[in-house]
């Protein structure tokens, strides 16, 4: 249950027209972004329930099996020292080699901004080797929570606080 405005608290903006994406002015109490995000048009994305940046959205389900199914095919292509070396140059910039090639970053709701290098260590290392050198029970378990949350987290998505964008035009890139 939500508390009640305070006496003299400015009312919430009204919703907008159906079909209309809102917009919240940078640094608003209902939206914005923070610094590192120069775009600054924001819009409320209806399936995951995120402020977002405007010109991104949310990755597809098969975005991110197919994302997963590509870097299989890069990791042997660059005899996984390549792989490594890629990945971490992309780390700072909220990628991974297969989200280069597919045009996808991660995003911090939280901050609002794409995560930096030790975000993305996190997500990719512990995040990983959580997800999958435990077990198959934990690779199963991240792979439901992707297919059924809002948000499309996998468990290494929730070990960084990271979620994962379409960036067609590379709105976020650094």
């Amino acid at each position: 249950m939500t508390e009640p405005p305070e006496f003299g608290a400015p009312p919430p903006p009204p919703p907008p027209p159906y079909g209309a994406t809102p917009q919240y002015a940078a640094g608003s109490q209902y939206g914005g972004v923070s610094p590192a995000y120069a775009g600054g048009d924001t819009y409320l994305d209806p399936v995951s329930g995120l402020v977002l940046p405007t010109g991104v959205q949310l990755a597809s389900h098969g975005r991110r099996i197919g994302a997963y199914f590509l870097s299989l095919v890069l990791i042997v292509v660059t005899l996984v020292i390549g792989w490594v070396i890629w990945g971490l140059i992309l780390w700072g910039r909220g990628q991974t080699p297969t989200y280069q090639v597919l045009g996808m970053r991660c995003w911090r709701p939280e901050t609002r901004e794409v995560p930096g290098f030790w975000w993305m260590a996190l997500r990719e290392v512990v995040g990983g080797f959580v997800e999958g050198l435990l077990s198959f029970i934990t690779e199963l378990v991240s792979f439901i929570l992707f297919l059924t949350t809002r948000e499309r987290k996998s468990l290494h998505d929730y070990v960084a606080g990271t979620v994962v964008l379409y960036d067609p035009g590379n709105r976020l890139g650094r």
